[in-house]
């Protein structure tokens, strides 16, 4: 039996056919095109689908069911994507359209869900049953998984963490329009706008210098970890400030929830120990009345494939879950 993992996004379009084992056998991808109705970008959704099929020369009948991860809030048990604004796709029927080409059980879930459920089911969180995956890239994005179960709230809105806000007074405004969100501050964006400031105030730093054409618009979050590697002060004193911020989101998260574990996946995650062993030291500074941290921080393993794993067995974990 084989399973189906569609990653939505807002450019592209990626389909992983997946075994039992989480292995990814076959993979292509395809531009959204997202100015086009759901019925066109559906339809290549299952045009893809019908691909990587091909490819691996199976049948419809030798796929257990096809899960999509989406931005935006969706009801996975009815197949629906309830409001992506990115996709411009509003109460839109994934599953009736996706049937229309291919035979088998549709799903769809919250993209950040499935990139939690993916590091759960074979990634860092593996054998743990109560997690959150933080994504810290051009956002802060989470997923909850509690009890083995994504938590996705009474209206399948949970888990929006990038919008806890963490500076009441003269925070930056965010997309959502609050001010002192925690993506502003804690994620990849956040910290290369911090650099550019610092910059700006000592141009002598590395940081500039290794950007490409010693271009400040060419800073990334890279940039700043490299530099700090190689002992530039003012990289090291941007990416102090940054560690802070991600654990005091993650404090309240832990306060609240207490998770056995938080994964930091999105591109920061390429930083392994260079930004979990920092944050955990924070967090630990941060735990009230001395107590000892003992939610454990790892970075996420699976990169991109996570979502697309997540995806792929949402019909499973839905069934267990129902039984």
């Amino acid at each position: 039996m084989y399973y189906l993992g569609v990653d939505l996004g807002g450019t592209t379009i990626k389909v992983g056919l997946v075994n039992k084992q989480y292995q990814i056998l076959q993979s292509i991808s395809g531009p959204t095109r997202r100015e086009r109705s759901s019925e066109e970008v559906l339809k290549d959704v299952a045009m893809l689908c019908l691909e990587v099929m091909r490819l691996q020369g199976i049948t419809e009948k030798e796929i257990h069911s096809i899960g999509m991860g989406s931005p935006g809030v969706a009801s996975p048990n009815e197949g629906m994507i309830l409001s992506a604004s990115n996709l411009k796709f509003n109460h839109v029927n994934v599953r009736k359209e996706i049937q229309k080409y291919i035979n088998t059980d549709v799903y769809v879930e919250n993209d950040a869900n499935c990139a939690a459920l993916g590091e759960v089911i074979c990634g860092a969180a593996k054998g743990e049953s109560n997690v959150v995956v933080v994504t810290l890239g051009t956002g802060v994005g989470g997923g909850i998984v509690t009890e083995g179960k994504i938590n996705r709230g009474s209206f399948f809105g949970a888990g929006e963490i990038g919008h806890q806000v963490i500076c009441c007074e003269n925070g930056i405004s965010c997309g959502c329009g609050r001010k002192g969100c925690w993506e502003q501050y804690a994620s990849a964006t956040a910290l290369i706008r911090q650099a550019k400031t610092a910059v700006e105030k000592t141009p002598e730093s590395l940081i500039l210098s290794l950007a490409k054409d010693q271009n400040k618009d060419n800073i990334n979050a890279k940039v700043v970890f490299d530099a700090a590697q190689k002992g530039d002060q003012v990289a090291k004193n941007v990416l102090e400030k940054y560690f802070k911020y991600i654990a005091c989101g993650l404090m309240n998260i832990i306060n609240i929830l207490e998770p056995s574990m938080i994964v930091l996946g999105g591109g920061m995650s390429a930083q392994k120990a260079y930004l979990t062993d920092p944050v955990t030291k924070y967090l630990q500074e941060e735990m009230y009345d001395g107590l000892s941290l003992k939610t454990k921080i790892k970075a996420a393993i699976l990169g991109n494939d996570a979502g697309i794993i997540g995806a792929a067995f949402l019909g499973t974990t839905l069934e267990m879950h129902d039984e």
